[in-house]
């Protein structure tokens, strides 16, 4: 497998390593395919602390969401006012949004790379069979199996489709704003709906679906881990609270119950007086 070459672009030269790293990997695995998976295993690794740090953000723009809804209702008639509150209000929680952006930005380059070397690499790709791909199973049925792993697989694609929404379904930060969660359902089904399309049409080789499988796995578990060390459920902190706000209504009873026995204690004594008589 030889490096690819796409011309004079921004493009070339990422292509060109991403190219070379899966075929340094192949040396020894002799595999294409499962070269892809340990790539995409090593992307995840080596964008590990990017990734969590991007987590970190959004954990703390969904903490303060709440406060945030407060200040658009509050300045809803001054842009600038409402900007310069928001703008303090990230200072004070110490969050920035943009860091919630910059670590896809990074990413998206080596993603758009592995399309191309893929692609631009069919010949060897052409060449390789991978589980179910190139068996004599797939050659019975051309038309939902690939032949290798540069034809399009219908059934990696669902594979494929089905991860996603799993992914976009229940390993989102959940929402505190009911309609933005709502939103996230929806696009949970459209997303995958649309990917399912494109795929389709496009004829993407199977070999890239494949890497996005794997990528898509690694992403997910990573998101879970980071979900169990990071995240703290909305409903805990709204306990927490309640049991603060709640302390000092709680006392009170108890101070009310501790005066009964002196009341009583002296009907009791008043009784006695009583039976002496």
């Amino acid at each position: 497998m030889h490096g690819v070459l796409l011309g004079d672009n921004f493009f070339t030269p990422i292509v060109n390593g991403v190219a070379y790293v899966i075929s340094l990997i192949n040396v020894p695995v002799q595999n294409l395919g499962l070269s892809l998976i340990i790539f995409a295993a090593l992307f995840r690794l080596l964008f590990w602390s990017l990734n969590t740090a991007q987590f970190k953000t959004m954990l703390g723009m969904q903490k303060i969401g709440p406060k945030l809804k407060q200040l658009q209702t509050q300045f809803k008639g001054d842009p600038q006012r409402l900007q310069q509150e928001q703008m303090k209000l990230y200072k004070e929680a110490g969050v920035n949004p943009m860091a919630g952006c910059l670590p896809l930005l990074i990413q998206m380059p080596v993603l758009f790379s592995v399309y191309w070397a893929v692609r631009n690499n069919a010949a060897a790709y052409s060449l390789t069979h991978f589980l179910w791909i190139g068996s004599p199973l797939s050659e019975r049925f051309p038309q939902w199996l690939a032949v290798n792993l540069a034809a399009p697989d219908l059934v990696l694609l669902v594979i494929y489709i089905i991860s996603m929404y799993v992914s976009m379904r229940y390993t989102s930060m959940p929402s505190t704003d009911p309609q933005q969660a709502q939103t996230q359902k929806i696009m949970a089904i459209m997303s995958p709906m649309m990917i399912a399309w494109f795929g389709f049409k496009a004829k993407w080789p199977s070999a890239l679906i494949l890497y996005w499988i794997a990528l898509n796995a690694f992403t997910m578990a990573q998101t879970l881990y980071l979900l169990r060390r990071y995240h703290q459920p909305l409903s805990a902190l709204d306990s927490e609270h309640a049991i603060v706000d709640n302390a000092p209504a709680q006392t009170a009873p108890a101070s009310a119950n501790a005066a009964k026995p002196s009341s009583n204690g002296a009907q009791s004594r008043r009784a006695r007086k009583r039976n002496k008589r």
